[in-house]
């Protein structure tokens, strides 16, 4: 059958369709973002203003008007921190449900992290072990670890590339000084969750990121892909830590044409690079694989799942 996904995240609506059946891998068909950059409408009061609602009716209707043309089987469509935590968040999901007729599905940070998870165990198998998984969107960074599809620790913080950078950079480029004041707030953040959640987890086989910010480091810093396979080349912590001095030098209108970086991505490129090595840092994580598979083609594999069980 085929299957669309559209993802309203803090930076991007997403449409992703497949074709999709039980016992077999999804297999793409097509794929289409529109930039939002949601974190850059959010208010002094915590609320999406008109500008931002308007931008987020109007790709969403696209991406609707887009999966419908196609004559997808199914549509989910699902909505992320920006919206979720929204003063007037719910307003903006009846202004969608309204626009488009469809029902919108919140996720809580905890369920990304445990979708995530699920799609990234997926990618690797069952020999990977024990997977320790960071996924940076634009308004949360979710850490999950465990030895089984779905994780049995989770968190979600609000420190995702397009937040931090309008919280914590927003000149750009931005000051040493900025730039250290993130990386000391996100080292005692992951820090007490370390404390609290996954100090007792045994040591993971595996570490992997995901998310389109972790993608873009890891082709800048560890290269492309292997066409082959699929698989990204890993990414380490001693060669992140050489770029981001560069990466802080430069504006965003030029991180945007570096390998691999997307004019979406290159604004927020400088506070994923700082969010990740930080959160590496604290880990304990030298060497980073990363996954192509993740929220979304996790929600296809919940999808595919529940068909089995019927």
């Amino acid at each position: 059958m085929r299957l669309g996904v559209i993802d309203i995240g803090s930076n991007t609506v997403h449409l992703l369709v497949v074709d999709a059946h039980p016992g077999a891998s999804p297999v793409p068909y097509h794929s289409q973002r529109d930039l939002v950059r949601l974190m850059r409408y959010i208010n002094a009061s915590g609320a999406i203003t008109e500008e931002g609602m308007q931008k987020i009716l109007s790709a969403v209707s696209a991406a609707v008007a887009a999966a419908r043309k196609i004559k997808v089987a199914d549509l989910i469509i699902t909505v992320t921190s920006a919206i979720r935590e929204a003063s007037n968040g719910q307003l903006v999901l009846e202004l969608i449900q309204n626009a488009t007729g469809e029902n919108v599905q919140v996720l809580s940070g905890e369920e990304e992290a445990a979708i995530t998870m699920l799609a990234v165990r997926r990618w690797y198998g069952w020999s990977a072990g024990e997977l320790l998984l960071f996924d940076i969107g634009g308004g949360s960074f979710e850490i999950a670890q465990g030895s089984n599809e779905y994780p049995d620790a989770k968190v979600s913080l609000p420190l995702g590339a397009g937040r931090a950078t309008v919280q914590f950079i927003p000149d750009d480029p931005p000051g040493y000084a900025a730039v250290s004041k993130l990386r000391k707030y996100a080292r005692a953040e992951f820090s007490r969750v370390k404390s609290e959640l996954f100090q007792n987890r045994p040591a993971p086989q595996r570490v992997v990121g995901t998310s389109k910010t972790i993608r873009s480091l890891g082709r800048l810093v560890a290269g492309t892909a292997d066409p082959v396979t699929g698989e990204k080349a890993p990414l380490y912590y001693n060669d992140l830590k050489e770029w981001e001095p560069f990466l802080r030098e430069m504006p965003s209108n030029v991180r945007e044409y570096l390998p691999g970086v997307t004019p979406e991505r290159g604004y927020q490129l400088m506070a994923g690079a700082v969010l990740l090595r930080t959160a590496m840092k604290v880990f304990g994580v030298q060497k980073l694989d990363i996954s192509p598979w993740a929220l979304r083609e996790g929600i296809v594999l919940q999808y595919i799942d529940r068909l089995n069980l019927r």
